[in-house]
């Protein structure tokens, strides 16, 4: 596989939000989302082998594991890693783009998938059937950059009923949308999702990697 990194991190998103997580990085990305901001992932990076990626997780000794891009679902590879990882104990989050089919992979882990809002420029490439899939432990996150990505991506929720499907986070684009704005229209809609920034540029800033 063409691993970008892997390393020890506060888990920045999600419903593990805060957890400490090793990150497991591919490179490669079939999208090019506006604010997206991992785009090094797109190119760099280097071969290893299944074992050489198992001996470094477990070299950090971190039970919770995050396969991420970039989009992992490019190579097909990761699929037995995500199957060897979680038969070796680990806890395997799965954040995928929304755009490629969800159904191989191992139903132990967590998925958690984006849908891509208008802002973003790619929501014309989401594979919308895999929201059909998911399970109570999943999670689907809508990173929005204004109210128009807020009201659309309120009318998602409720077309595919995924409220009583899964967790539903709403995240604000981080230096786009203000947390506070949203956290505004939340309140006012009496609206069931949670709130999701990305702690880790709270932490440490903006444009840091390797956290």
């Amino acid at each position: 596989m063409k691993i970008c990194e892997i390393y020890p991190a506060i888990q920045g998103e999600s419903t593990h939000s805060g957890l400490v997580c090793t990150i497991v990085r591919l490179s490669g990305c079939n999208l090019r989302c506006t604010y997206c901001d991992t785009t090094y992932a797109f190119e760099e990076g280097y071969e290893m082998s299944e074992a050489d990626i198992i001996n470094e997780i477990s070299l950090i000794g971190i039970n919770l594991v995050e396969i991420t891009g970039g989009e992992p679902l490019l190579q097909k590879e990761v699929l037995r890693l995500i199957e060897r990882l979680i038969n070796d104990g680990y806890t395997v989050l799965v954040e995928t783009n929304g755009s490629m089919d969800i159904r191989e992979i191992d139903r132990r882990a967590i998925i958690i998938m984006d849908i891509k809002t208008p802002g973003s420029g790619m929501a014309d490439k989401m594979n919308f059937s895999n929201l059909y899939y998911l399970r109570k432990e999943d999670e689907v996150k809508f990173v929005l950059t204004d109210r128009a990505d807020y009201e659309w991506s309120k009318e998602i929720v409720a077309k595919y009923k995924l409220i009583d499907k899964c967790n539903v986070l709403f995240s604000p684009a981080y230096g786009i949308l203000h947390p506070q704005a949203l956290a505004k229209w939340l309140i006012e809609d009496k609206l069931a999702v949670r709130l999701n920034i990305q702690l880790h540029k709270y932490i440490y800033g903006e444009g840091v990697r390797g956290v």
